[in-house]
Formats: C-alpha cells, structure tokens, sequence
C-alpha cells in the first residue's frame, strides 16, 4: 500500500483524471481548456482571464486557451458565456454522476479530514511553485505544471 505523500495523490490524480478525460473528450474540450472554463466562471470581477487562469493553474500558455474558448463562444468579455455555462454544468452533471460510487463509500468524517489536508497541501504546493518560479534565472527552464486551484 502507498504511504500518504506525492506518489498517492499522484496516484489519484492519474486514476481521476483518466475518467475525467474520457468526460471531456465527449465534450470537445482538452483539460487545459476545461480548467480555464472553471476559472472562467470563479474569476474575480475586474481581473483578466488570462491573467487569472495564469495565476491559478501556472499555463504558460493562457491567452491561447482564452482566445481558442472565445473563438468557440465558450467565454465571452473574460467570463463564462451562456454557451459556456451549460458546457460547464453538463459536464459537472456527467462528473458527478460518474464519480459518485467513488464518494458514496467514504465516511463523511473522513472526507472532512482530507479535504483540509488536501486544502492544505494544493496551497503550500502553490506556494512552493511560485517561489520556485520567483527564483528561476532568466534563461532557466521555469515549471509550467498546471497546478489548478
């Protein structure tokens, strides 16, 4: 059995993922430009999307995955579009309904728990990849991890 750490979440990661790429490519959408669309309908008002999506999942490329979701009618003046809304809320439905024998199983005491030390975890790993992108010389490769929050 895998201890707690960076190889389990990895492991998780890897086996959600796997079922939430099967959802979105019913949807059209890569995971890069289904986290934008998250984002999209959580940024701040006021706040560029690109520059928003940017600072949540580390995209290097950010102003491409917002132009191409533009260039669908997906997002509209940084924020989600009508169109875009309903994608999102399809594949939320979708999500939940394919997932929920995962989390049916779990006792809730124990969901509480976790989801303070994964709270806890995404956040310092965020930390930690700013700094490391703070601390990058120019020239030197930077981390392009997509680290959504």
């Amino acid at each position: 059995m895998t201890s707690f750490g960076p190889q389990l979440i990895g492991e998780t990661e890897k086996a959600l993922n796997a079922l939430l790429r099967l959802l979105l490519n019913d949807a059209e959408l890569t995971e890069p430009e289904w986290v934008t669309l998250r984002l999209a309908g959580q940024a701040p008002p006021g706040v560029a999307l690109a520059e928003h999506v940017r600072g949540r999942a580390h995209f290097p490329d950010a102003r491409a995955l917002v132009d191409e979701l533009e260039g669908r009618g997906l997002v509209s003046e940084d924020r989600l579009s009508p169109a875009g809304g309903a994608l999102v809320a399809e594949v939320q439905r979708r999500i939940a309904a394919v997932t929920a024998p995962i989390w049916r199983s779990l006792d809730p005491s124990d969901v509480v728990v976790t989801e303070r030390v994964l709270r806890t975890v995404a956040a310092s790993a965020r930390e930690v990849v700013t700094t490391v992108v703070s601390r990058a010389s120019p020239g030197e490769p930077r981390p392009s991890a997509g680290l959504p929050g």
